[in-house]
């Protein structure tokens, strides 16, 4: 077993789902794994290291468990996406029991350099999971219908 934090950086996957995507986080902390499950709903619509940090926007939300303040946290975000017309590639959440308050940075949507491929319409409970893994590591994920 490897000792939390000795090797281990946060960071992001897709998994498959039949019609549409679902997204993992994992993370040394609870807040680092709702950040990279951000990060990898930005990766549905486009490659994250093509969006710059420019624009700080604030983003509070509030839900009974971990894993609706998930729920709740990434439907902030397609909302603010879709509202301001912004992509957003880096991520600084803090959690307080059932409050989440979060800085996310990004830039207005470039469709030359985005190349957006799709619009996510919202985080769903399909698989839905925030959890401290054996490892010592969380892991926070759903499905993000697009």
């Amino acid at each position: 077993m490897t000792e939390p934090g000795a090797h281990f950086e946060g960071h992001w996957e897709h998994f498959p789902h039949v019609a549409d995507i679902g997204i993992r986080g994992y993370g040394r902390s609870l807040e680092e794994s709702f950040e990279q499950a951000a990060l990898a709903m930005t990766a549905v619509i486009c490659d994250p290291a093509r969006v710059r940090p420019e624009e700080q926007i604030r983003i509070r939300c509030e839900a009974p468990d971990r894993e609706l303040l998930l729920v709740q946290w990434l439907n902030a975000l397609i909302y603010e996406m879709a509202t301001r017309g912004m992509l957003f590639s880096r991520f600084e959440v803090h959690i307080d029991e059932s409050r989440l308050t979060a800085a996310a940075c990004g830039e207005p949507v470039d469709r030359l350099r985005h190349r957006p491929a799709v619009e996510p319409k919202g985080a769903t409970y399909t698989e839905l999971r925030v959890e401290k893994c054996k490892d010592g590591y969380w892991l926070a994920q759903c499905v993000v219908d697009v």
